[in-house]
């Protein structure tokens, strides 16, 4: 049996394959990036209408604000408020979190839109809207932490770190807020 046939055939075989896959990989992506960015926007705007309902519908992007772990922030454009995505490293990955704001400088709710933490553990924080509701009413005037840490935020019990993690988020959040012209 010659070398071609035993060594060479075999590699340049493989690299064919992975080089048609990546071709179908790559036409599958530019196919749907359209999609997939579109179905995000909408989500966004769907969680910004639920958290600051009197904005009705309609916010507009606030530029110039640079504060770590913050994405966005938009302001209604009647002036109901803020809301502002931040992000922060939870147990088990980035958790998400919208945070909407009132004129008077108060946290009006909060939201997790996107996390990864433990089922049935640090979920227990990140996908728990009864947890989110001890955020509801914080002034928005410095870091938020958890009693654990010193804070007025209870934790939740064998969930510290995606506790912490939310905590964490939401006062990033704070921080934007406060650099809002």
């Amino acid at each position: 049996m010659s070398n071609w046939n035993r060594v060479f055939k075999p590699i340049l075989v493989l690299c064919v394959i992975c080089v048609v896959i990546t071709g179908a990989l790559a036409a599958t992506n530019a196919a749907t990036a359209p999609v997939i960015r579109e179905a995000t926007i909408k989500a966004q705007n769907e969680a910004r209408n639920e958290l600051l309902p009197e904005a009705e519908g309609a916010f507009s992007p606030v530029a110039g604000i640079s504060v770590d772990n913050v994405d966005d922030v938009y302001a209604a454009d009647n002036g109901a408020g803020y809301v502002i995505t931040s992000t922060s490293k939870g147990y088990g990955g980035t958790m998400t979190v919208m945070v909407a704001f009132t004129p008077d400088s108060t946290i009006k709710q909060i939201k997790v839109t996107e996390q990864g933490e433990t089922q049935g553990i640090g979920s227990k924080v990140a996908a728990a809207p009864s947890y989110w509701e001890r955020y509801v009413g914080q002034p928005a005037d410095g870091q938020l932490k958890i009693t654990k840490d010193g804070g007025t935020i209870d934790g939740e019990s064998g969930a510290t770190i995606s506790s912490r993690a939310l905590a964490k988020a939401v006062s990033s959040a704070i921080e934007a807020y406060n650099a809002i012209p």
